[in-house]
């Protein structure tokens, strides 16, 4: 977390399930794929590392705060590795304790 926290903000790209979601949750708004990670959040072992977004459009409204899981990051980042570690350890976790388990496919 200190080292996410100390490159931000971070280039992402919002996967396209997101995108859809977040076209649903903001309709009108033109959002690119392309966005700023602009703050970062622990949301414990449920909730898991969440996301500022900053699509770069003048509104900011509404804000979104998405799962780590949802973007996609540079690959030549610094920090890339170890994000994309944490994603798959993450997306594991999740599919292992189901929908039972609380977490939900949401995260």
């Amino acid at each position: 977390m200190a080292k996410l926290k100390a490159a931000l903000p971070l280039p992402a790209l919002a996967t396209p399930p997101l995108l859809a979601q977040l076209h649903e949750q903001a309709p009108g708004r033109d959002l690119s794929p392309r966005c700023q990670i602009t703050e970062i959040y622990y949301a414990g072992d449920e909730g898991g590392i969440l996301c500022k977004l900053d699509f770069g459009t003048e509104d900011a409204d509404p804000v979104f705060f998405v799962s780590i899981t949802h973007l996609t990051v540079d690959r030549r980042l610094p920090l890339a590795r170890e994000i994309a570690a944490y994603q798959k350890h993450r997306v594991k976790r999740l599919r292992r304790s189901g929908p039972a388990g609380g977490a939900g496919p949401s995260h």
